[in-house]
Order: C-alpha cells, then structure tokens, then sequence
C-alpha cells in the first residue's frame, strides 16, 4: 500500500493506493482561507499539518489493515506559499499563498535587480511566487524576515512536521523564482537578490527519490512500520501530471480546480516568459513542463454558489449536460487577478450582458464559459510557445460537471477526456512518487494513463458561435482595466 497526501488549498485529500494501482479508500479534511485585506491570502501553516494529520487517521480508523502495508508516501502541495520558519521551526507569521496578489511592486523591482532572472528561472516574476512575496516582507514586515531562517512551500513545511526534515522536490522548488530550472538546483544569484542565501532554503530531492523516513511517533499512531519512505512528492500539477501517467513529451491536460491549468510535458527546459507561460521542472527527473495558470476556475463556480446561496450541482442541474451556444452574457474570471497572459495581480472579475430578462442560468453558463475562455487564453500561449496541443485529459473538481467538458471542447476546439480518479489526481500521483520513492520501480511502468470516462469533442454546430463569443470576451480584460 502507498499512501498520496495533496494540501490543497481548500483542503487537505489522503488516498491509499495498493500494488495494482487502484485508489482503495480516501479521506479528506477542509482548510479555511483568510483574507485580512485587499489582494491578500493567507492560511495557518499549522492548519496543514492537523489536516493532513486528522486525514491519515480517519483511513487508520477506517482501513487499518490497509494503512498498517503502507510502504511509502508521496506529497502533493498547492505551490508558491511562502511559509516563513525561525530558528525555532515554528511559523513567524501566516503563510502567504499563491493567489496572494501584494507583491506586484515587488516584482517590478526584482525584476530590476536581476535582470537575468528570465533566463535562471523561466518565468516572470509574478505576486504569486514566492520571491517577491519575500520582498515584501522584507519591506513591510522587517522584523519578521531578520527572524526568517528557513522558507519552506506548504507541503515542505507539512514533510517537515510528519518527518523532522526540510527538504523540497524539484518541481514546488522551481515556482519559488529561486530555483535554477534549467539546471535543478538552487541559484545563489536568484536568492541573493532576495536578500537570502542558501542557508535558508530546505535540501533538494527529485519528486520520486526518498526525502525522509515517516517520523516514529506516526508510525506507532497508524500503525505503520518504522520504516516508511517519504518521497520528493510534487506541486500540485506536477503531481496530477503523474496520477494522469502524463510522463512523456507532448502529454497534456487541463485542470479545473480551483485555479485552473494548462499543463504540457517537456523533455527540456523551455521558458515562453514573454507569454507568462510557467516553465518548471517536472517530478521525474530529466523531464520538465510548461503551464499556463488562470487563478480562478472552479473557485469561480464556488465563488457564485456562495453569492447565491446554493450548491454548486443545484446550479448546474437546470443547465443539463448541454448547452446550445454561448450565454449572452459574458464573465471574466479574475476574481483573483490573473497570470496567462495578462500577469495582472489586479484585473478584476465582471459580469457583461446583464438586462431585466436574464436569468440564474445564463449567469451560471456565462461562468463556466468565462473559465472556459481563459482556459483558451492559455492553450494559444502554449501553443504559440511550444506547439500545438490536439486534446487534453480533464482533472480537478470541474472534471465533474459533463457540461463544463463539452463547454471546454466547443470553446477549446480539442478533445476534451473525463477520466477516472480525475478528482484525485494529485493525491494518486503523490501516491505513485511514494511507491517509487519505496521501490525504485520504473516510472513507466507505475506512472500509467488512467480509463477515459467519456471523451468530448467540439461541435460544429456551436464553433462559430463559440469562436465569436470569445474574440468578444477578449475585448473585455482592456476594457475593464480601463475603466476601474
């Protein structure tokens, strides 16, 4: 048995995986976000660690036998959080998450003062990295960062508490702006423009080798023996990238969580920054991908179901699993700002279209489209960085809804594919680096594609529609920044 730990961002999910691959019981415990002012995110690093804690128990209490053959466990984590440690280990302040959008400034002036920072690590400095957020701290918070001894990323800080060591793979590392992506390791020019050095950076792993042994006192309390390997594990996408066994050149999905994601395997290092697409290391040594990251997606859904005061599936329900053309009203879903391709910490959601006649439905259709649209703005910025992309397996908690996966075909123009254990695919990988982390398996062989469900493929009834509808929304994004 193989146990995967994903700390989301909304929650922590705990899968157990046995030898032939199959997801055999999960559990899974709610985090809450705080928001104590303008742009910012923030949650109790500790609250992690009770979560994940809390979720390995019910699966003890539940599955005893099952928890009891675990060998190995793999991490899974929401990326770019900052968690500031002291000398101490414990947390200095909130970690600081990557929908956090204070760091712009920030970011203008590490870009300054390193001018190669394109080059080193890929990406554009954004507000939901890790560096700038560091700046900032340093700015605005100066007694805290002379305290700072180590950063750690959220699932780092939790291997920290269940293991005893700080340590990080390859592909949380490479969403710092702090690792050498092209090189795998950490960039002393990179941290040094932070105002930090090696000393305060956790030791590197790849995803899939051993990170630590599972600390005594949660072995007793599981049941466990005493020499369960924890390995590298993954961020999030990296992680889904192996629970979808998307481990080759050109393998690619999307992702409806609660941001969303266009992510492509790459056997090099290839940085598109001019289009704020992501260029990271990849859980698999010798493989890395490329991403484009919208900052709301289903958290857009979620966002609308808490205005209105109604499940999520009772929204969706009237609409069917089809819908005949686009909505009239459109919806910009930057609720959160936004990364591909405008890099906006600022853009704003909005809702255009509204008249006396419109109705609940033609709101919830204009968000799943909105989402859909960003979702195109990151398969051209992918596309024109590295090649087409002809089809994408769906995961996350939007992988749900049959009418987002045709809604995202019509709107994409590609196939889209439901697949079993969409929902945990991040968890499933993780599980899958702690097998091999326990086995030294070959990757291949263990890192397989998951069953398609149902595939969705756009209907020529609805492209043209589909295809004005979206060159109206792109007019949006300028228009509303204009007038804000």
């Amino acid at each position: 048995m193989y146990l995967g730990l994903d700390i989301g961002t909304s929650g922590v999910k705990a899968v157990l995986v046995n030898e032939a691959g199959a997801v055999v019981a999960a559990a899974s415990r709610e985090l809450a976000l705080s928001h104590p002012a303008p742009l910012w995110s923030e949650q109790d690093p500790d609250s992690w660690v009770d979560a994940a804690i809390g979720a390995v128990d019910d699966l003890a209490r539940q599955h005893p036998r099952d928890v009891a053959q675990v060998r190995g466990i793999g991490l899974s984590g929401q990326m770019h959080g900052a968690t500031l440690l002291g000398a101490d280990g414990r947390p200095l302040r909130p970690a600081i998450l990557w929908n956090d959008g204070r760091s712009h400034a920030e970011c203008v002036e590490l870009e300054r003062r390193c001018p190669s920072l394109h080059a080193i690590a890929g990406n554009l400095a954004m507000p939901g990295f890790t560096a700038p957020k560091l700046l900032w701290v340093a700015r605005h918070e100066p007694d805290i960062f002379e305290r700072v001894a180590k950063v750690l990323l959220p699932k780092a800080y939790v291997r920290y508490r269940l293991t005893g060591e700080m340590a990080d793979d390859m592909s949380d590392a490479a969403g710092t702006l702090w690792l050498d992506v092209g090189r795998r390791d950490w960039s002393a020019e990179l941290l040094h423009a932070t105002g930090l050095d090696l000393q305060h950076m956790p030791r590197l792993v790849e995803g899939s080798a051993v990170s630590a042994v599972l600390a005594g006192e949660f072995a007793q309390r599981w049941g466990m023996a005493n020499d369960v390997v924890v390995a590298g594990g993954a961020g999030d996408n990296a992680a889904s990238a192996i629970g979808l066994g998307a481990i080759a050149p050109g393998d690619a999905f999307l992702s409806l969580g609660t941001s969303g994601v266009v992510f492509r395997v790459t056997d090099r290092f290839a940085p598109a920054p001019e289009a704020a697409v992501h260029a990271f290391c990849h859980a698999l040594p010798g493989l890395w991908h490329q991403m484009g990251v919208m900052l709301s997606a289903a958290a857009s859904l979620a966002w609308l179901a808490g205005v209105m005061e109604t499940p999520a599936a009772a929204l969706l329900a009237p609409l069917g699993e089809r819908v005949d053309g686009p909505s009239p009203v459109k919806f910009l879903p930057y609720l959160d700002g936004e990364r591909t391709p405008h890099n906006d910490a600022t853009a704003s959601g909005a809702f255009v279209g509204l008249r006396a006649a419109t109705g609940r439905s033609q709101i919830v259709q204009a968000v799943l489209e909105g989402v859909a649209f960003a979702a195109r703005d990151n398969l051209a910025a992918l596309s024109a960085a590295g090649g087409a992309i002809t089809d994408v397996d769906l995961v996350g908690g939007g992988s749900r809804s049959p009418l987002w996966a045709q809604i995202c075909a019509d709107v994409l123009g590609i196939a889209v594919h439901r697949v079993e254990e969409g929902e945990v695919g991040a968890a499933l990988g993780a599980a899958r680096l702690g097998r091999l982390a326990a086995t030294g398996d070959d990757p291949a062989q263990i890192c397989t594609r998951p069953r398609r469900l149902a595939s969705f493929v756009p209907r020529a009834s609805a492209a043209s529609a589909y295809d004005e509808a979206y060159r109206r929304w792109r007019a949006l994004y300028p228009a509303v920044k204009e007038s804000l």
